[in-house]
């Protein structure tokens, strides 16, 4: 049964400045992290999390973050990347090109062998790219991508 999910693309804009334009050969770090409320959740999130943790708390609502698989990669165009992967999702970004307001991407996201959604965006450096997936157990799956 295909899971059906709400996706929620929220990009995190810095000071309201257009963000730069990406450069060829720039590292994307991507993440599989798994969003759930904790009596005590962890002080601090891995990198490049940290940067945007409170922004992540406001906007979803959940204390603790944990990252269950992640990749950093140099993507080039018309090569198609597995990003993370973590024991039953993966996630799949195939560079389109870089254009002036950052990298186009085409996103698959899989729950083992099975699609779950399928979308094209924009990276930048500026504007983590952040997309709320599938329930999972008590906690929330959440794609991130960030132009390092």
């Amino acid at each position: 049964m295909r899971l059906r999910f709400v996706l929620l693309v929220a990009v995190l804009a810095s000071l309201g400045m257009l963000p730069p334009a990406a450069r060829a050969g720039e590292r994307i770090w991507s993440g599989l992290v798994v969003a759930t409320n904790r009596p005590h959740p962890a002080v601090m999130p891995p990198r490049p999390m940290h940067r945007f943790h409170r922004t992540l708390q406001r906007t979803f609502g959940y204390n603790q973050f944990e990252v269950i698989g992640e990749s950093r990669k140099t993507l080039q165009a018309g090569q198609a990347e597995w990003l993370a992967a973590s024991k039953h999702f993966s996630l799949r970004v195939d560079p389109r090109g870089v254009a002036r307001d950052g990298y186009r991407v085409h996103l698959q996201l899989f729950q083992d062998r099975q699609t779950l959604l399928e979308t094209d965006a924009t990276l930048s450096q500026s504007s983590p790219l952040v997309i709320r997936g599938p329930q999972i157990g008590a906690g929330q799956l959440l794609l991130l991508l960030v132009v390092q």
